[in-house]
This record gives C-alpha cells, sequence and structure tokens, in this order.
C-alpha cells in the first residue's frame, strides 16, 4: 500500500517505506535539534544511504518539510472530524486539539510555531489548513448567536478567503477566529513551557478559557 493506500508494485512499497523512514528519522532530528537544523544528509547517515541517494526521495529540504506539514495538517483534520462525528461541538474540538497537540508537540510547532526561515509552505498546504477551519466553523455556526455585529464581522463579508468559500455567516467566522487565536494562544505558551514553575495546571487554564469563549 501506498501512503493513499492503494495496491503497489515491491518498488513502490520498497520506495514508500524508504519516504516513510526518511520522514521518521525527520521528526526525530526536528525533536531534538528544531525544524530549522533539518539536514537531509544527516538523515541519509543515520539510514545508511548516501546523500546523493537519498535526494531520489525527496529533492531537497524543503520537499521533505512540505511533507511533514502535510501530514501534520491530515492527522490534526483527521482527529477534528473524529471528534465531531456525532455533530458540530466546539468544546470537543477543543479539547481534541489540545489532545492532538500534547500528544506531539514538535508537530504541532511545526504547523502552528514559528516558520522555518526560507521555507515557503506551497498552495496545496494552505488547503489542507483550511479544512481544519471547515470544521471548526460548522462547529461555530451551530452555537447560539450572540451579541451584535461588529466593524469586523462587517469586515468578514467582503475578505473571507481563509474560510475557503464557507457559506457560514460574518459572525460565525469571527467566532472561529476567536475561538482558533485565544486557545491556539494558551496552547503555545503551554508547549513552549512559559508556564511551567506557576503552580497551576494548564489544562485547567486551558478549559477555563474556552468557557469563558462559550459564554460570550
Amino acid at each position: 500500500m501506498t501512503e493513499t493506500g492503494t495496491t503497489t508494485t515491491p518498488r513502490e512499497r520498497y520506495r514508500a517505506q524508504v519516504r516513510a523512514d526518511i520522514k521518521k528519522h525527520a521528526w526525530d532530528q526536528i525533536a531534538a535539534s528544531g525544524a530549522t537544523a533539518l539536514s537531509l544528509n544527516a538523515i541519509a547517515k543515520r539510514i545508511g544511504m548516501s546523500g546523493p541517494a537519498l535526494y531520489r526521495y525527496f529533492a531537497g529540504r524543503d520537499e521533505l518539510i512540505t511533507e511533514l506539514i502535510r501530514d501534520a495538517y491530515r492527522s490534526l483534520a483527521d482527529t477534528l472530524r473524529a471528534a465531531s462525528t456525532t455533530g458540530p461541538d466546539v468544546a470537543t474540538l477543543a479539547h481534541a486539539l489540545r489532545t492532538w497537540a500534547v500528544d506531539d508537540p514538535q508537530r504541532y510547532f511545526l504547523v502552528y510555531g514559528t516558520p522555518v526561515p526560507g521555507y515557503h509552505a506551497p498552495d496545496d498546504v494552505t488547503a489542507i489548513a483550511s479544512a481544519t477551519m471547515a470544521t471548526l466553523l460548522d462547529a461555530c455556526d451551530a452555537l447560539p448567536p450572540g451579541g451584535s455585529a461588529t466593524a469586523f464581522d462587517t469586515h468578514l463579508e467582503d475578505h473571507r478567503q481563509w474560510a475557503d468559500g464557507h457559506p457560514a455567516p460574518a459572525a460565525a467566522l469571527h467566532r472561529a477566529l476567536t475561538f482558533w487565536t485565544r486557545l491556539h494562544g494558551v496552547l503555545s505558551l503551554e508547549l513552549a513551557g512559559h508556564f511551567t514553575g506557576m503552580g497551576f495546571d494548564p489544562a485547567l487554564l486551558y478549559g477555563a478559557e474556552l468557557d469563558d469563549l462559550l459564554s460570550g
């Protein structure tokens, strides 16, 4: 089977396995030194392959980073879809997001942390990322309306490219952005270790922030 699940030849299966091994070692390297230190030559050495041979599987660092980002976004999208099988529920999605992030902080930071210098993601990565927002938008659209329209709501009516044409009203888009930014703010600080030594449970802070958002 390939990464897409189709039947393959032995040669194609071997290629898929080597690519998977390369990605595994890339994640190990990112965990140890960060994405900026990612080195295909170092990975080649770890798996007993020459540098030029490894470049037959990934054309360069950026292609490898793109594949890792795609995998991360797909994993998050699958997690959120699985969490919403019983219907759109913001609280369920929020807790699923935190579990996904805490389980693998390096994966989280690759997509939501500091951009890798010199790296520019291709357009299809943005399309994959929008799938996670679509799930959240559906959940926010299902919430009872709250508050009056703001100037930002009006602005969103004409600037909603990030929503990829989602039919939710501007108020739901605004609410989804608010949930996304505030919850990611708490998550990013927690996973970066900024709450260490403060004497409280970050999970409870995350829950309190979520409760505040739901009541607003």
